[in-house]
């Protein structure tokens, strides 16, 4: 990839951005395609092993087997739970609001910043308190409560450990929904084996992100078998394309071990390139594939950076961080190359 023309860019593009991965919107307004903007937003696997999987009549003419159990049984094995214990949806999105449905929760503790999409969620004559999980994690929670917490977090990558909280919500008979998503980047421990001994206690899991795989809507709810057993699931709640790619990926006993690997490489990468910098107040330590950074002329390089067809997650939309928290997410050694070099400039 070679280094991008600079572009043209208006004064008046602000860099607020509610999610992620909003290229169509940028490659608009520069006039240029999608697929030319290095996209640092979306913190999707930057491992990308060839996609072998072939279209074929028999993946799409007939109906797909609405109880997915071939995909259940392998996913299951995967992540040390039993099929019965595992539910799908159109994604991790379509997994919140349809466990959102089924629970209808009246006290909700959103432990933010978090992914937006859990207060979005929410049924409307629902209470909902905020918890500054940077300075107040222990703020006192009502009992029979629900309690929404992602981990690692989003979008500062913290990973915390939770046994002490995990007791005291349990203590309070909570409904607690948590959401590991980003953890298989790094070895960091689940609570998956929980919903075994708390029927109370829900995972919800992405499998796009570690998988590398937006395009393919394919989430999941882990919980006991009495609780998937009440959630209400739509009919083929994922399609037959969907099945088999995420099939493939989990399938493929090489990922894991090379994905890990290159993570790890690529994330030192990314690192010491914003730290070299010398742009940055704050760069958070990191559980998973991103950074959260901090910089005084954070709009100034939001546009800079964009000029040259980079784009960065601007981190003012989520709860209690201001306008100069930026997130940068991990990618090949070429965008890596590209972002030095804008970086380099924007210090000149």
């Amino acid at each position: 990839m070679k280094f991008t023309t600079k572009s043209t860019i208006k004064s008046s593009m602000k860099p607020t951005m509610k999610h992620g991965a909003n290229i169509y919107k940028y490659a608009k307004k520069l006039h240029c395609n999608a697929n030319e903007i290095i996209d640092f937003s979306s913190n999707i696997n930057a491992y990308h092993p060839t996609n072998k999987l072939i279209l074929k009549d028999e993946f799409v003419v007939p109906y797909a087997d609405k109880k997915y159990q071939f995909l259940k049984k392998t996913i299951a094995k995967k992540y040390h739970i039993k099929k019965s214990q595992l539910q799908l949806y159109s994604g991790a999105t379509s997994a919140i609001y349809e466990l959102f449905k089924a629970l209808k929760p009246k006290e909700l503790y959103l432990y933010a910043p978090l992914y937006s999409e859990y207060e979005n969620a929410a049924p409307k004559k629902c209470n909902i308190t905020k918890i500054n999980r940077f300075q107040n994690l222990n703020t006192p929670i009502k009992k029979n409560a629900t309690i929404v917490f992602v981990n690692p977090s989003t979008p500062d990558a913290k990973f915390y450990y939770l046994k002490k909280l995990f007791k005291k919500w349990t203590t309070l008979n909570c409904t607690i929904i948590l959401d590991e998503s980003f953890l298989e980047f790094e070895d960091l421990p689940s609570f998956r084996t929980y919903i075994n001994s708390y029927d109370k206690l829900y995972i919800v899991q992405s499998f796009s992100k570690y998988y590398a795989c937006a395009g393919v809507r394919v989430g999941a709810i882990f919980s006991c078998k009495k609780n998937i057993e009440k959630l209400h699931t739509p009919l083929w709640s994922i399609s037959s394309l969907d099945a088999q790619f995420l099939q493939m990926r989990l399938s493929d006993k090489s990922f894991e071990k090379d994905s890990k690997k290159y993570h790890d490489k690529q994330k030192k990468e990314l690192f010491n390139i914003l730290q070299k910098s010398k742009l940055f107040n704050v760069i958070t330590p990191s559980s998973s594939n991103y950074f959260l950074v901090r910089c005084t002329f954070s709009k100034e390089l939001f546009k800079h950076l964009l000029k040259y067809k980079i784009l960065i997650r601007a981190a003012e939309s989520f709860e209690f961080l201001n306008p100069s928290y930026l997130r940068f997410a991990v990618k090949d050694e070429s965008s890596h190359k590209e972002l030095k070099k804008a970086l380099e400039i924007f210090t000149q």
